[in-house]
């Protein structure tokens, strides 16, 4: 029996005779349409980079941001729907400022992605609402340790090392799984986080895009937008490494 255009695609509380639930793949779809963000946890700290198109030469510089301060120590990147973003990216202040005022303390990375997983996962299970079309990486240096996690649309967390979202993901990857992040520092991994944002953009299909780059280290505990002088800096060494790289290819 055949479970596509069978109607099992009309409700997010309904399964499919071979058990999909395809709200929610239809919600990761939305993110591998999207922009491409890649999140590297490194020695030192955690970068986060993305991919911001600009879909029109109206915009102006900076709005749309797909990257979020949820916490001091606490930074945030989205792909996918970005109202869905902005939606969760309230839900995950409010946990966090509802533990801090409880505790006296911030919050464990690992404790809020578990709350604010489980509060999407419940958007999967009712007819009425519809899953969030949107992948988000957490990063934070608290305690003297870097984390990095992700939350998808089925309410899945997970910790990893480096991560990617986006309609690039594959291929951003696959350049994450060449670097050797246990030894890479945060400002070393800047430019790496540039460089593979700039590798997998696809000129010919997507429009022109901004580059958008936040960290938070051990120098740093508070998550913070890379400053502009640097971010410069990074992304001029980043198109740098890949002209040189094409040279070499050319040879």
């Amino acid at each position: 029996m055949s479970s596509i255009g069978s109607g099992y695609d009309l409700s997010a509380d309904m399964f499919s005779p071979d058990g999909r639930v395809f709200q929610v793949e239809y919600a990761m779809k939305a993110v591998e349409n999207g922009a491409t963000i890649v999140g590297l946890r490194c020695k030192d700290g955690v970068v986060l980079a993305t991919e911001k198109l600009i879909s029109s030469s109206l915009h102006t510089a900076g709005d749309n941001s797909r990257i979020f301060k949820i916490d001091d120590h606490i930074g945030m990147a989205a792909a996918g729907l970005l109202p869905d973003a902005r939606s969760l990216t309230e839900i995950l202040r409010d946990e966090a400022t509802k533990f801090r005022r409880e505790f006296g303390r911030p919050i464990p990375l690992k404790v809020l992605c578990h709350t604010v997983a489980s509060y999407v996962h419940q958007y999967t299970r009712h007819s009425s609402i519809r899953p969030f079309g949107c992948t988000l990486l957490l990063s934070t240096f608290y305690q003297g340790k870097a984390e990095l996690w992700t939350i998808d649309p089925s309410g899945a967390a997970f910790g990893f090392k480096g991560a990617a979202a986006g309609k690039a993901k594959n291929n951003a990857k696959t350049e994450i799984e060449k670097l050797d992040l246990d030894n890479l520092t945060v400002k070393e991994g800047l430019k790496e986080a540039a460089r593979i944002i700039h590798s997998v953009h696809d000129d010919l299909k997507d429009k022109t895009f901004e580059l958008e780059l936040s960290w938070v280290s051990a120098d740093n505990p508070k998550h913070n937008r890379v400053p502009k002088e640097v971010a410069e800096e990074v992304e001029a060494a980043a198109k740098a490494a890949l002209e040189d790289s094409d040279s070499e290819d050319d040879m």
